[in-house]
């Protein structure tokens, strides 16, 4: 019988082709010791929970038994799973702080079409 520590916790659909992303998730699978997140190449997917257009505007995650979610708290989800990033991803789970990061992560995406347009002419 299979432990529950060998199951991905957490389902993470990223964007193989955007170089932060790709750059974001290379770092994450390195500190993901326990194999606990399912990191899924949305183009390669075949079955998402959301639009492939949904994906590739925001962050989305889903934690075992949950709902998906996205932006901020999808962050924190994977956060959880990740033993040095677990406290971070603990902390986001307060509503006031989720609610910063979801602001951060915001303005965010309105810089990140440029950002990605630099990453590319850095490859």
């Amino acid at each position: 019988m299979e432990n529950a520590a060998s199951k991905p916790q957490v389902t993470v659909w990223f964007d193989s082709l955007c170089p932060l992303c790709a750059r974001e998730i290379a770092l994450m699978k390195r500190l993901d010791s326990r194999c606990a997140i399912d990191f899924v190449d949305l183009h390669a997917a075949r079955d998402c929970p959301v639009s492939t257009d949904e994906l590739l505007q925001r962050f989305h995650a889903r934690e075992q038994g949950r709902p998906v979610v996205s932006g901020a708290a999808a962050f924190a989800a994977m956060w959880r799973a990740i033993p040095v990033l677990r406290p971070l991803g603990l902390i986001a789970q307060f509503p006031p702080v989720l609610w910063a990061l979801e602001r951060a992560y915001r303005l965010f995406l309105l810089v990140r079409p440029g950002l990605q347009r630099f990453a590319h002419r850095m490859n």
